[in-house]
């Protein structure tokens, strides 16, 4: 894609896997990029640190997606450093596996806090905020189209923020505003690999017919389209970036 100018990119859950990918994609690509962190500063700043030393911009940016106050300070940064924010990238996301009757209150609400609040928080301040010509990028799952067992609340949430794509694209008429979501399939970052046997990995990495699993650079890269002009033109879409999965 062409290099961007003075364009800036949030990337929520950007200091790891594939929002790590993602962050670098863009800064590479010429954005701005804020990388966005929840808890653990460390990650985030050496990916700033790396993204700088090859010649771009970033800023590490702490908060929780969950938390509608703190979703503001997170934007209120952006445009204090930056001026704005032109891309809205929602990666930020967490997945506990149950059946129904094992999933506790806990794991179910704190799903919903990040995955589907989290989304509506920071959709709510692009409406207010973003700046026209802007790109808003959600994060599904295959998982929705898939619907496996043990993954009823991750799929709820993440269907969630499938309607909300579509119905926001529609209440952003006039503003030059693109709403899409990516639905990534199994993808090998460390947290999906951890604690899985080599034969599970074999049998999932199977699935496409690909037959290998997705690379968080895939992943990025489908961002990239959607953020760069090549993607103008997409709209209230939802991408499944998934090999071939489903």
């Amino acid at each position: 894609m062409n290099k961007q100018t003075q364009k800036v990119a949030l990337v929520t859950g950007a200091s790891r896997g594939i929002g790590a990918a993602i962050a670098q994609r863009l800064a590479n690509d010429g954005f701005t990029v804020i990388v966005n962190y929840a808890e653990n500063a460390a990650p985030a700043e050496a990916l700033v640190r790396t993204i700088e030393q090859a010649g771009g911009h970033a800023l590490a940016a702490k908060a929780d997606v969950s938390d509608a106050a703190d979703v503001r300070r997170l934007f209120d940064a952006a445009e204090t450093a930056f001026g704005g924010v032109d891309v809205l990238v929602n990666n930020a996301g967490i997945m506990s596996l149950a059946t129904i009757a094992d999933a506790d209150d806990a794991s179910f609400d704190r799903q919903i806090a990040v995955n589907l609040k989290g989304t509506f928080n920071t959709l709510r301040e692009a409406a207010k905020r973003l700046r026209a010509g802007g790109r808003i990028i959600n994060f599904s799952s295959s998982v929705v189209a898939l619907l496996q067992p043990t993954y009823a609340v991750y799929a709820a949430t993440k269907a969630g923020v499938e309607a909300m794509t579509s119905v926001f694209a529609k209440e952003l008429r006039g503003r030059d505003i693109t709403v899409n979501a990516i639905a990534p399939g199994p993808t090998a970052t460390d947290l999906f690999l951890k604690g899985k046997p080599q034969e599970v990995v074999d049998r999932l990495a199977k699935l496409a017919p690909l037959e290998r699993l997705g690379e968080p650079s895939d992943i990025a890269n489908t961002v990239a389209f959607l953020a760069g002009p090549d993607g103008g033109w997409v709209n209230g879409q939802v991408l499944r970036a998934n090999g071939g999965i489903i």
